[in-house]
């Protein structure tokens, strides 16, 4: 299951821009950085997505000055960074884009925040997209009036020729856009607009009635509003169906906030096992089959920012229990059971009634 989430901030003061507030860290004891990805927004888009597994994202963090201090992918990112104080530029996304692309939609978040000396700083990293989109409904009767006519997206200093049976989107970085049509070794620009981050803007061509092909004057272009996305916010004990399937599973933290919910869904990745009531294995081999470790995310090696979940004895244990199965270390899976306040001294995971692995 892929998860993706609205950015907020769990510790301290931010900005959703890479302008940051300089603070004086010298002399100052060194604080922490962690991230981690939070939220489950019920509807990314009027359509469905495939939404891309956060593990995979890029993350850069740079320092006031420009400095890189991390690049590379979100899972090789240490679960916590001493750090010294100030001020920090966060990017994470899906993949590096540029240019104008079909179905390259690239989601992610920017965010600067302000680490204080010998003090935590927890980023609860959105996932939304960030680029734009754009998709052409071309009517036949276009085809008809103008045989030899091509369409062409133009951002920026791109361009992508759009077929007439094409039906992908063209994505491009936030800006304007425009719709150019191409005849006889002349160029006509039908339209432009301005599309900012997560809008997807449907525009249908067709030709006026009784107009004559010769120009361009009698192109018709109306615009579909019912591709825009929509970026959604979930608030937990805001009324939200959390946890009532698959697809509406909560995350580890959800499920931390969420003791005494039984029969619910959560999503997690199995990072660990043989639990005791101080300790947990995170590397194989494994001895016990009766419990393991789910995590935020697969990278995971503190048993504190994990769930610990009791493995029934039955299909549940004989498909996911690491003794047996060490290739489900890693694996992301959803649990349906009990949240219960303690399990092996963590929050607990019982009754797993069912599970889906994705």
């Amino acid at each position: 299951m892929k998860k993706i989430f609205t950015a907020v901030m769990l510790v301290s003061a931010f900005c959703l821009c890479l302008s940051c507030i300089k603070t004086a860290g010298d002399g100052s004891a060194p604080g922490k950085l962690m991230f981690r990805f939070e939220g489950n927004p019920k509807e990314l888009s009027k359509t469905s997505a495939e939404l891309p597994d956060t593990n995979e994202f890029l993350i850069t963090v740079s320092d006031e000055s420009g400095s890189v201090i991390f690049d590379g992918k979100y899972r090789e990112l240490p679960e916590a960074v001493d750090i010294a104080p100030g001020s920090y530029s966060i990017f994470v996304r899906s993949e590096d884009f540029s240019g104008l692309k079909f179905s390259s939609p690239q989601y992610g978040d920017e965010q600067c925040v302000v680490v204080p000396p010998a003090g935590v700083m927890t980023v609860e990293l959105g996932c939304r997209q960030i680029n734009s989109g754009i998709r052409l409904d071309i009517s036949p009767d276009f085809l008809t009036a103008y045989p030899d006519g091509v369409l062409f997206i133009r951002a920026g200093d791109s361009r992508l020729m759009y077929g007439y049976s094409e039906t992908r989107i063209a994505y491009f970085c936030p800006g304007t856009v425009s719709l150019v049509l191409y005849e006889n070794g002349e160029e006509t620009l039908l339209l432009t607009r301005t599309l900012v981050s997560q809008e997807i803007l449907t525009l249908k061509v067709s030709v006026s009635a009784g107009s004559d092909p010769a120009g361009a004057g009698g192109i018709s272009i109306s615009l579909d509003t019912s591709r825009v996305w929509t970026n959604e916010s979930y608030v937990i004990g805001s009324g939200d169906s959390g946890g009532v399937s698959v697809d509406a599973a909560m995350t580890v933290s959800e499920a931390m906030d969420n003791i005494g919910m039984d029969d619910v869904w959560v999503s997690g990745f199995i990072v660990g096992g043989d639990l005791t009531s101080a300790n947990a294995s995170f590397d194989p081999p494994f001895k016990s089959a009766s419990n393991l470790l789910l995590g935020p995310r697969s990278s995971v090696s503190s048993r504190e920012s994990c769930i610990a979940v009791q493995l029934p004895s039955g299909d549940v244990r004989d498909a996911l229990n690491l003794s047996s199965n060490p290739e489900m270390l890693g694996r992301l899976v959803c649990l349906k059971g009990d949240i219960e306040s303690s399990y092996y001294g963590l929050v607990g995971l019982k009754n797993v009634s069912d599970f889906v692995l994705k």
